[in-house]
């Protein structure tokens, strides 16, 4: 059996523990003309508040044991979703807007990809990586929750956008590397032009599906970096095209990305936490 931590940053914390014994601090006098009547705990250095704190870190670390690490295949790729969040997309889209459609569809689509490494970068008049690469969905949802129309500006740097995007996929060494870019505008932002971004694509090896959401898209541009990087172009002029879209990049091939799973893994949060309560009632108890 072995002992580890989910969050060992959360020990940093103790820090702040070592400072508040060895930190100097001026004392509070309060002067007695006897001091047979306190309580002798008074007249002593209290250890039991250091002890509770330093058992409050342990509890937030996440500690739990496990039986052995293993090393699993996992089938998938390294994929992140550019998404244009620039003031276009508030247009209208079917029964909603372009952004809220594109995010619905999405979410369905992320929720199906159980076997890939996923980020996302948002683009506007600039560019930034909502999220780094990761296998939790539910974190990406979190985070999609937070997006909004005009984000990062109203314009559309869409070479920022894969350069983000390549930036995000240096990080990682999936064979398969691929970035789906949706866009319902023209380049007109932005430090780095789409040409750049898709030479830096083609350095990592990296494909680029585009997507063009609407009728007034730069049909052109987007074909042309899809063809460059040896990816696809897609359009969808409708919530139902865009969902067509969706099942056709989800046919993806996979391939093999290196994770591991902790075996027999029982956090300890109830234990840490009954001890923890114990002591401050009995602390609170001594005051009483």
């Amino acid at each position: 059996m072995h002992f580890a931590f989910a969050y060992s940053v959360a020990f940093l914390l103790l820090a702040l523990l070592v400072c508040f014994v060895r930190c100097k601090r001026e004392p509070l006098k309060i002067y007695f003309a006897k001091t047979s009547f306190l309580p002798s705990s008074l007249l002593q250095k209290e250890y039991l508040p250091l002890l509770i704190s330093a058992l409050f870190v342990f509890f937030l670390a996440g500690p739990f044991t496990y039986s052995s690490f293993a090393e699993s295949a996992k089938k998938g790729r390294d994929l992140v979703v550019a998404i244009d969040a620039s003031g276009s997309m508030e247009g209208e889209f079917g029964k909603e807007s372009k952004f809220a459609t594109l995010m619905k569809l999405l979410r369905h689509f992320l929720h199906k990809r159980f076997d890939d490494n996923v980020g996302i970068v948002v683009f506007g008049s600039f560019a930034y990586p909502a999220s780094g690469i990761t296998y939790d969905i539910r974190a990406l949802d979190f985070i999609l929750d937070y997006l909004e129309v005009g984000l990062a500006g109203n314009n559309t740097a869409i070479g920022d956008a894969l350069m983000q995007a390549v930036q995000l996929l240096k990080k990682n060494n999936a064979k398969e590397k691929v970035i789906l870019l949706f866009s319902d505008g023209h380049h007109n932002s932005g430090t780095y032009s789409p040409k750049e971004g898709v030479e830096a694509a083609k350095k990592i090896g990296a494909r680029i599906y585009t997507v063009g959401i609407g009728n007034e898209y730069d049909k052109k541009l987007l074909e042309t970096i899809a063809k460059s990087s040896g990816g696809k172009s897609f359009a969808a002029k409708s919530p139902e095209d865009l969902a067509a879209v969706f099942k056709e990049i989800d046919a993806l091939e996979s391939s093999p990305l290196r994770s591991g799973i902790y075996v027999n893994q029982r956090y300890l949060f109830f234990s840490f936490g009954v001890m923890l309560v114990a002591l401050l009632l009995w602390q609170i108890k001594r005051y009483l």
